[in-house]
C-alpha cells in the first residue's frame, strides 16, 4: 500500500495527555483513537509519512554534499556549512530539522507498537503492523545514533514528561534497534505483495541490521546479517544501472525500501534542483575516482586519453553524471549549462538522455521514488564485513563481483590482499552509491574523514570551488540542535560544541 494513502485523522494524535478527559466530535482523540483495524492502519500509514521528512527529497544527496562528491554552491539544507566546518547547533538546517523530524517518527511508531495490541483484528494482520512500526522505530533511531551518537530512548507513546529525558548512550541506541529489527524480521513477510508496495519486508528488516552492524564494526554479525538477505533470495540486482532509478522501474527487485512518492499529493523537487539548479553539483575530484573499463583507475590505465577523458569509462559514469558534450534531455551539454562545477546529477532525476523534457512536465515537481536501502548495499556489505572477519575468501570475490558485473565493469583480479581488498570495497562503494548518501557515513566509520573531508573540491578545469574543514575532535558527530538543549535542560552537548 503505497504511504500517500494518508489518513489525516492519525496524524493529530500528539499523545498530550492534557486533552484526554475530552471528546471532540470534529477529530480522534487517544480515547477515541485506536480501537479498529482502520486505525491501526491509518497509525502505521502515519508513521511511514515521516520517512518523507526525515529520509526524502534531497536529504541523500545532501549528505554527499558534504563530501569531496558534490558541491552546494547554495548551501542545501546547510551542508555546505558542515563541509566547511562553520555548522553549529543553530545555524545548520538539517541538523536541526533531524532531530524534530525523527522525534515525529518514533512518536508515531511508539504509539502503534504501543495501542495496536489492544485492538480486535485479525492477529495475522496485526503482527506484521507492529513489525512495522518496529522497523521504522529502529530506522528513525540509525537517523539520530548516526549523527548525534547517543539521544534520548524513547519507547512508550507521546507524553510531555518525555521532553525532559536525559540523553542515553549510543550503545544503548544500538541495542534498542537490533532489538526492533530482530523483532521485525521474525515477524515480517519474506516479500510484499504489489499491493502493498513500499511496505517493508524480512529483507528490509534484516538490511538494516546489516548496515548498523556494519557502521558498529561488528563484522562477523554483519556479514551474517547481509547472508541472511542474499539467502532469502526476494532481491536481485536490476539489469539496468541507470534504469533501476527511473520512474518505470519503480519497485523493482533491487530496492529493498524507498520513500513513497505520487503527484499530486506528495512530490518533491529533485528534477530541478538537480539538474537545472545545479545544487548538487559533482566535483572533478568524484569525476577522477571512476576507473576504466580495464579495471584500472585515470593513473594507471592505457585506456585513459586526457584529450577525450569520458571515452572506456566505467559505465556507471555516464549513468550518473552529465558531462561536457554529452547528451541530456536531447540537446549537447555545454559547459555553461552546469556552471558550478561543469557537471551535473542525473541520477536521482526523471529525464533522459536523447528524449526532450515531456511536454507539460514541471519542472520543479516529481514524484520519483527516493531510494534508501538497495540490495547492491547488501552485497558489497557482506564483502566488507566478511573480507574484515575471514579476509577476501570466494564469497567476498562472488559478492562484490555481482555489482560490478552489473555496473559493465571486471571482475577483481584474484589473489588479493585483505589489505588490497578493503581499499577496492572502499572505491566500489563510493562509486555504486554517488548520490544515495552513504559516502558520507562511511568516511566516518573508516576514520578517515580527518582526511577526505579536509580537501578542496574542484570543477572541471582543476579550479577550487570550495575548501572543506573537518575537525577530528568535534565533528565526528553533529552538535545537538539548539532548539531541542533550551526546551530540555537535562541534555548534553556534544564535546567540543557550544550549548
Amino acid at each position: 500500500m503505497k504511504i500517500y494513502k494518508l489518513i489525516l485523522s492519525a496524524l493529530l494524535l500528539s499523545g498530550c495527555s492534557d486533552y484526554l478527559d475530552v471528546n471532540p466530535t470534529d477529530r480522534f482523540t487517544e480515547a477515541t483513537f485506536w480501537k479498529t483495524e482502520e486505525h491501526a492502519n491509518a497509525g502505521l500509514t502515519a508513521t511511514y509519512s515521516s520517512l518523507m521528512t526525515v529520509f526524502g527529497g534531497n536529504i541523500t544527496a545532501t549528505f554527499d554534499a558534504i563530501t569531496p562528491n558534490f558541491y552546494s554552491y547554495d548551501n542545501q539544507a546547510g551542508a555546505g556549512n558542515i563541509a566547511r566546518g562553520i555548522h553549529d547547533a543553530a545555524n545548520t538546517g538539517i541538523i536541526n530539522n533531524r532531530w524534530g523530524a525523527a522525534y515525529q517518527g518514533i512518536g508515531r511508531a511508539n504509539s502503534v507498537i504501543a495501542r495496536v495490541p489492544d485492538i480486535v483484528m485479525d492477529e495475522t494482520r496485526k503482527k506484521p503492523v507492529i513489525a512495522e512500526a518496529q522497523f521504522l522505530r529502529a530506522f528513525f533511531y540509525f537517523s539520530l545514533w548516526s549523527v548525534y551518537g547517543g539521544v534520548p530512548l524513547i519507547t512508550d507513546p507521546p507524553v510531555k514528561e518525555q521532553g525532559d529525558l536525559p540523553r542515553n548512550t549510543a550503545e544503548e541506541i544500538e541495542t534498542q534497534m537490533l532489538t526492533d529489527l530482530d523483532a521485525a524480521a521474525a515477524a515480517l513477510p519474506a516479500t510484499v505483495t504489489a499491493a502493498n508496495k513500499g511496505r517493508v519486508s524480512k529483507a528490509t528488516a534484516l538490511a538494516l541490521k546489516a548496515r548498523i552492524l556494519l557502521y558498529g564494526g561488528k563484522w562477523a554479525a554483519a556479514a551474517e546479517a547481509s547472508k541472511a538477505v542474499i539467502d532469502l533470495k526476494s532481491n536481485a540486482l536490476f539489469p539496468d544501472y541507470r534504469g533501476l532509478f527511473m520512474p518505470e522501474n519503480e519497485g523493482n527487485t533491487e530496492v529493498i525500501l524507498d520513500v513513497q512518492y505520487k503527484q499530486p499529493e506528495f512530490t518533491h523537487s529533485n528534477d530541478i534542483q538537480f539538474d537545472q539548479f545545479n545544487s548538487f553539483a559533482p566535483t572533478q575530484n568524484l569525476i577522477d575516482e571512476y576507473g576504466l573499463t580495464d579495471g584500472k583507475s585515470i593513473k594507471d590505465s592505457p585506456l585513459y586519453d586526457p584529450a577525450k577523458p569520458f571515452e572506456n569509462r566505467d559505465p556507471r559514469l555516464k549513468n550518473t553524471i552529465i558531462y561536457i558534450g554529452s547528451q541530456f534531455k536531447g540537446k549537447p551539454v555545454v559547459a555553461a549549462t552546469y556552471p558550478q562545477t561543469g557537471y551535473g546529477l542525473k541520477k536521482g532525476t526523471t529525464y533522459k538522455d536523447a528524449e526532450a523534457s515531456p511536454a507539460g512536465k514541471v519542472d520543479n515537481i516529481s514524484d520519483l521514488n527516493v531510494v534508501l536501502i538497495r540490495y547492491a548495499e547488501v552485497l558489497l556489505t557482506y564483502a566488507e564485513a566478511q573480507n574484515e572477519a575471514a579476509g577476501p575468501d570466494a564469497s567476498v570475490y562472488a559478492a562484490v563481483n555481482q555489482v560490478r558485473k552489473r555496473a559493465g565493469m571486471p571482475d577483481f583480479p584474484a589473489g588479493l590482499t585483505q589489505a588490497a581488498m578493503r581499499e577496492r570495497l572502499r572505491h566500489e562503494r563510493r562509486i555504486e552509491f554517488v548520490g544515495e548518501g552513504l559516502y558520507y557515513f562511511d568516511l566516518k566509520r573508516w576514520e578517515t574523514a580527518d582526511v577526505e573531508l579536509n580537501k578542496e573540491v574542484t570543477n572541471y578545469l582543476g579550479k577550487v570551488v570550495d575548501n572543506r574543514s573537518f575537525n577530528p575532535e568535534r565533528d565526528y558527530l553533529w552538535p545537538l540542535p539548539t532548539t531541542a538543549l533550551q526546551t530540555n535542560p537535562n541534555l548534553d552537548q556534544n564535546p567540543n560544541y557550544n550549548r
